[in-house]
């Protein structure tokens, strides 16, 4: 609404001038709602509980269900730290302390102190009083010297090398373990290159962090690739694909007047436990083009938010279809909820009722999460369908109940919009009710960015994708990432000589039988 002066006010008349009061209401009161919802989002706990029919029902933000990632940890209650609300199992400890290389360390007296203490033969031995403490070891570092022994013929002018490992890196102290610890440190644990190479100097170890960016660059693009390739076309014959994208800044962009890059993160879908892939991709603008080409020759169905660009994909390849998510469907009635406070009315408003519908769809479509796919089709069509159905009969009805800047007006919007895709989950039991597997799998990169801020490149920028696509990939698939990325870093070179290549590179993948036991997560 455009500035009137005093003048302009006295001549208009008394129609017009409720209409510019209710106007300045309106938007006092969109104001306010967005005033609170960023405060609560900045200061509150980023999570909803409400309680209807005797049950209670969480509502996480999508970025925020892996708060202990984030270092946010909730505090425990009383009744737990008083040790009256939890009974630790027997063998618990004992259990989780079996998976480790165990030594026996004796703690005996002489005989000839028995003797002097019971007499000569006065004692006979119990049976032993043992507990058990675990021990770390800080990191190690050891010169492994190679001394390759030469011989030449006295005859004519033949050398022949004894045999040795392939290097990784021509003319480099580089290893696998060594390359896999800063891969590790930077990827897995959010450690910037500049932390790594102040820890190594706290060990007497001088390597640049100049070094150990391009190590990175250079192992991902030449070994690593390759197995990023094998999991990139495994992608590609899924049936459902899981998308989602986030910003990042390069400095040395090779387009100046680009503020912000983006990283594309693809997975399989939430219900595929028996190979999951997540894998990264960096591009440089957010265009939806950049999902269809790396989507290209994909047949099936992606489900993601509801940004535009997806839908190019949709409009433009008749192979692919767009599923939406509901925890983007709901998220907008949580922010409101969450600017209301606790305020009186609170479970009259229209965002709560929103909420508590959407949340009973969540619970009836909870208990099918483990059924096989045709299963979990039928029951979602004989009991989860008829509440979607309610649901948007329900908004179509309030629609106009709200103010359409509002948080809830914005929802509704939302909501009927993508409507055709938010039932897309209905049709088809492969298909998760919402995105957030996909979010929880960019969370990492989210996290890593606040430590590093930028890439200095665009090569450090597509390693980057190649190594946390690994890295995710391997946790996925219940690995230890520093062991797998130390077997891939020994084995992928192998591969390159043909020499020593005896298996196929299908073998390294994360879910092959051939991966050694201590990639493997024992507790899993």
């Amino acid at each position: 609404m455009k500035m009137l002066s005093a003048e302009q006010l006295n001549s208009l008349s008394k129609e017009e001038l409720i209409n510019a009061v209710l106007q300045v209401q309106n938007d006092y009161s969109v104001l306010m709602e967005r005033l609170m919802s960023f405060n609560a989002n900045t200061f509150d706990r980023k999570s909803e509980k409400m309680e209807y029919e005797g049950q209670e029902c969480i509502f996480n933000e999508a970025e925020a269900e892996s708060e202990a990632v984030a270092g946010v940890i909730e505090e425990p209650e009383m009744e737990e730290v008083a040790g009256f609300k939890r009974k630790k199992r027997s063998g618990k400890r004992e259990e989780d302390l079996s998976k480790f290389k165990k030594t026996v360390v004796p703690h005996e007296l002489p005989e000839e102190l028995l003797n002097s203490m019971f007499g000569e033969g006065g004692w006979k031995r119990l049976p032993d009083q043992i507990y058990s403490k675990l021990e770390m070891h800080p990191v190690q570092f050891e010169v492994y010297e190679h001394h390759i022994a030469v011989y030449a013929s006295k005859t004519d002018d033949r050398i022949v090398r004894a045999p040795h490992p392939v290097e990784l890196l021509n003319n480099s102290i580089a290893t696998p373990s060594l390359v896999a610890g800063v891969m590790n440190s930077k990827y897995t644990n959010a450690m910037p290159l500049y932390r790594i190479e102040q820890e190594f100097e706290r060990s007497d170890v001088d390597i640049s962090r100049q070094v150990m960016a391009n190590w990175m660059i250079t192992c991902g693009e030449r070994y690593l690739s390759l197995i990023y390739d094998l999991l990139h076309q495994k992608l590609l014959d899924e049936t459902v694909v899981q998308a989602d994208e986030t910003k990042v800044k390069v400095s040395k962009n090779e387009d100046p007047g680009r503020k912000d890059s983006h990283m594309w993160l693809f997975r399989t879908g939430e219900y595929n436990t028996e190979t999951p892939v997540v894998l990264y991709d960096f591009q440089n603008s957010r265009a939806g083009k950049n999902a269809c080409s790396f989507l290209d020759g994909f047949s099936g169905i992606v489900e993601c938010d509801g940004y535009s660009g997806y839908r190019f994909m949709d409009r433009t390849n008749e192979n692919i279809s767009i599923a939406c998510c509901w925890a983007h469907a709901r998220r907008r009635f949580a922010d409101a909820v969450k600017a209301y406070g606790k305020k009186p009315g609170l479970q009259d408003t229209l965002a709560y009722r929103a909420l508590e519908k959407i949340s009973r769809i969540y619970l009836l479509d909870e208990k099918f999460k483990n059924l096989p796919p045709e299963e979990r089709k039928k029951r979602r069509q004989s009991t989860v369908k008829p509440r979607v159905d309610a649901f948007f009969a329900w908004v179509k009805e309030h629609q106009n109940d709200a103010l359409p800047k509002s948080k809830t007006g914005e929802g509704f919007t939302y909501c009927l919009n993508n409507e055709q895709f938010l039932r897309m989950f209905l049709d088809n039991g492969l298909i998760p009710i919402d995105n957030s597997a996909s979010e929880r799998a960019i969370r990492p990169f989210t996290i890593g960015r606040k430590n590093w801020q930028l890439i200095d490149t665009i090569n450090g920028a597509k390693a980057s994708a190649i190594i946390y696509s690994i890295v995710e990939t391997a946790k996925a698939n219940n690995l230890k990432p520093y062991e797998y990325l130390k077997h891939l870093l020994t084995e992928i070179p192998l591969h390159l000589d043909q020499k020593t290549s005896e298996c196929s590179l299908d073998d390294l993948l994360p879910w092959s039988d051939s991966i050694p036991e201590c990639c493997r997560l024992k507790t899993k």
